[in-house]
């Protein structure tokens, strides 16, 4: 049996129809294809469709023949995959044939390809057909596929941008030269068409979207580890400030030059105790959050004690090198330190084992 699969990753037939899929059956389909060219009459899963009810109708004089429509989501990503892949599934379980299946996929591009991988891992695919529209070659169909083109955002962002920046240097540097500037007004421009084209080539506005839709859903779930990062990061600023003062004290206090190893030890005295701080709070907010998730685990607790057995071995070791302590003081240091890791350690394994917390299901 031979399954012609029209495929609509981005979902249009869905999103501008509310028709559910996966659609399956010659009627089925028809009536789909119908709905969505006369919901927008110009989107190529039109020729999708009718491409495939077409070969339908060649086929089925050879051998038994059945259609299917099935659709991704409008971002076009692996969960995209993920769903064309589901319904992929659901058809052939609702298939009732006894013979194998296979399949001829129907798509419109490249885009609608990539997800090829996905369906031949569930059905053998016989062939895939890519349907190009045909287009009168003149002026006026130029200017219309520009026109289409040039509306689509990610089109716009990626080519009139850049060009907007190009043509705004000739007038700014007239500008600048007039006032006697043009050498800040030409790097200015330059550097804001490389920042752009730099994150466009390494995908910073997808990470940029991402870290504000972690941002605003924490605001909203009321995370502790919102408060405890930006608390966190004030006391980083306040002990790097710290380590710089006491840098400077060391070096007034001494008229001889500072190796490297007496300025790291300067900058680690001054900025231990606040960089410790720091850890304590972020420790503490995660482990506030992970409790209130109900994915606690006893050994969560032992990152604050790790983290002031760690800052007090460094203050030690730190504040020997600088002369301000002798080596029984450091030896006690690294003794408690220890002592401290390994009762924390040992205390919160066997609360572990005799209160053991699973965590909520989802």
């Amino acid at each position: 049996m031979l399954l012609v699969l029209c495929v609509d990753l981005d979902d249009d037939l869905g999103r501008k129809t509310g028709v559910e899929t996966p659609v399956v059956g010659r009627e089925a389909v028809r009536e789909a294809a119908v709905a969505l060219a006369t919901a927008d009459p110009e989107d190529s899963d039109v020729n999708v469709l009718f491409q495939g009810l077409h070969l339908v109708q060649r086929l089925q004089r050879e051998e038994t023949v059945e259609i299917a429509a099935v659709t991704g989501n409008e971002r076009g990503d692996v969960a995209a995959n993920r769903e064309v892949g589901r319904e992929v599934d659901e058809v052939l379980a609702g298939l009732s044939t006894g013979e194998g299946v296979r399949a001829l996929v129907v798509t419109d591009g490249a885009q609608d390809e990539s997800v090829i991988p996905v369906i031949r891992s569930r059905v053998t695919i016989d062939g895939v057909r890519r349907v190009v529209v045909r287009q009168a070659q003149d002026l006026e169909s130029m200017y219309y596929t520009i026109k289409q083109v040039l509306d689509d955002p990610e089109t716009r962002g990626t080519i009139l941008v850049p060009l907007g920046i190009l043509l705004l240097i000739y007038p700014l540097s007239v500008v600048a030269s007039f006032f006697g500037l043009p050498g800040p007004v030409f790097g200015f421009a330059s550097a804001l068409l490389g920042l752009y084209l730099l994150s466009r080539g390494v995908g910073l506005e997808v990470a940029l979207d991402d870290a504000v839709g972690r941002l605003v859903e924490s605001l909203y779930a009321g995370r502790v580890t919102l408060i405890t990062y930006v608390v966190a990061a004030a006391l980083l600023v306040v002990g790097g400030i710290s380590g710089l003062e006491a840098l400077s004290d060391v070096r007034t206090s001494t008229d001889a030059e500072l190796g490297a190893l007496n300025v790291l030890a300067a900058l680690v005295y001054g900025a231990v105790r606040w960089f410790a701080a720091a850890g304590v709070t972020t420790s503490v907010g995660q482990i506030t959050d992970e409790y209130l998730a109900g994915e606690f685990r006893w050994r969560y607790m032992n990152a604050p004690f790790y983290v002031v057995a760690i800052a007090s071995v460094l203050h030690a070791v730190s504040a020997f090198i600088l002369g301000k302590q002798d080596l029984t003081f450091v030896a006690v240091a690294l003794t408690v330190g220890t002592l401290l890791g390994l009762a924390s350690t040992l205390a919160f394994a066997v609360a572990e084992q005799r209160f053991p917390r699973e965590p909520e299901a989802a």
